[in-house]
């Protein structure tokens, strides 16, 4: 079995995120979340923040 960093899928999402994301209409809601993560990814965290959230919004022009 890899234990790798890098290879930890599931990031946790802090309560104000995920209450972000479900203002985010349905049918960009799974783009969103990717690019979120994405972000997060990125940035070299992994926990979710609304900060996050905001900024994949403000991408989306939400």
């Amino acid at each position: 079995m890899i234990n790798d960093s890098n290879f930890i899928d599931t990031l946790r999402w802090t309560p104000e995120a995920k209450t972000k994301l479900k203002n985010i209409p349905f049918f960009v809601r799974t783009q969103a979340k990717a690019r979120v993560e994405q972000l997060a990814r990125q940035a070299g965290q992994d926990i979710v923040t609304a900060e996050l959230v905001e900024q994949a919004r403000l991408e989306f022009g939400q």
